[in-house]
């Protein structure tokens, strides 16, 4: 694994770590928190399946481990010299906002168990004092919200790394059956002609050229298509540039057999030329 990417997230309590380690599980890397500084060089000799689809591997590390601060050095420079390639990044944030953040949870301290906060806090700022030089970026999170960080935090990789590539789902639905929970953006086509009321079409679904020529050889259904998948054109780059995994374009009509299948298959066949990881899933089309 000597060629992955590699990130190390630490720094002090209440910085952010988790908010990190999220962004990077979301944007493809294979993540573990806590994980104990010595065990490192023998998770990454471990085989990982699928580790082509893998954009990295990230670790959060600090003071919850007893043995960090004083193995930490060591290991890092035989990760060096068996020619692993790795960014340390470390989250601070300034004594009040620390205070603050953990008065607002119920979350221990690691070194303020049984003793004042602020002792502790300023404790672990001494003790990251060499580790906070040794890092390539030291990121204060002060005035960050979550969102904040994480676009920072992306920034951060994205300028060498190749991110897993979003995901994109193309759920069609009947509103009789209730509109989708897991749906980032919902389309109405009601506003197309009814297969249903075709005798000759009624019992087909949008999946056959029947009722796709029923549905798009239209002015209207036209129109729409254009407009819509130029935007989606528009959006599908933003999202990606935000390191979103996923994202579900839901598509409905009354009962979620015959024009929303139809028009789905089109935004389908649109996406999947620009090269994008896609799929279509019918919900209500047996119904």
């Amino acid at each position: 694994m000597e060629n992955f990417n590699i990130i190390i997230i630490t720094g002090r309590s209440g910085s952010g770590k988790s908010t990190a380690i999220r962004a990077l599980e979301d944007a493809g890397f294979y993540c573990v928190d806590n994980m104990p500084v010595a065990l490192l060089p023998m998770f990454l000799e471990q085989p990982i399946e699928s580790i082509s689809e893998i954009a990295g591997f990230a670790f959060v590390m600090d003071l919850r481990e007893k043995g960090f601060l004083s193995t930490y050095s060591s290991v890092f420079e035989s990760l060096n010299q068996k020619g692993y390639n790795f960014e340390i990044i470390f989250l601070e944030a300034q004594e009040e906002i620390l205070l603050r953040r953990y008065s607002q949870t119920r979350r221990y301290h690691p070194l303020a168990r049984g003793k004042n906060l602020m002792a502790g806090i300023r404790a672990e700022a001494v003790k990251l004092k060499g580790l906070r030089k040794a890092s390539n970026q030291v990121i204060d999170t002060s005035q960050c919200n979550v969102h904040e960080l994480r676009a920072i935090i992306l920034d951060i990789v994205t300028k060498n790394i190749e991110l897993a590539p979003i995901r994109i789902n193309i759920l069609t639905f009947g509103f009789k059956y209730g509109t989708p929970y897991d749906a980032d953006l919902i389309m109405d086509v009601r506003f197309l002609a009814n297969p249903y009321f075709v005798p000759e079409l009624k019992d087909l679904d949008g999946e056959t050229e029947a009722v796709k020529n029923y549905v798009l050889n239209n002015d209207d259904a036209r129109m729409f298509l254009m407009k819509y998948l130029d935007l989606l054109d528009f959006l599908i780059p933003l999202y990606e540039r935000e390191g979103k995994a996923y994202l579900t374009i839901a598509v409905g009509c009354t009962g979620g057999r015959h024009r929303s299948v139809a028009i789905a298959r089109s935004m389908f066949d649109h996406i999947n030329k620009l090269g994008k990881r896609i799929e279509i899933t019918h919900r209500d089309i047996a119904q």
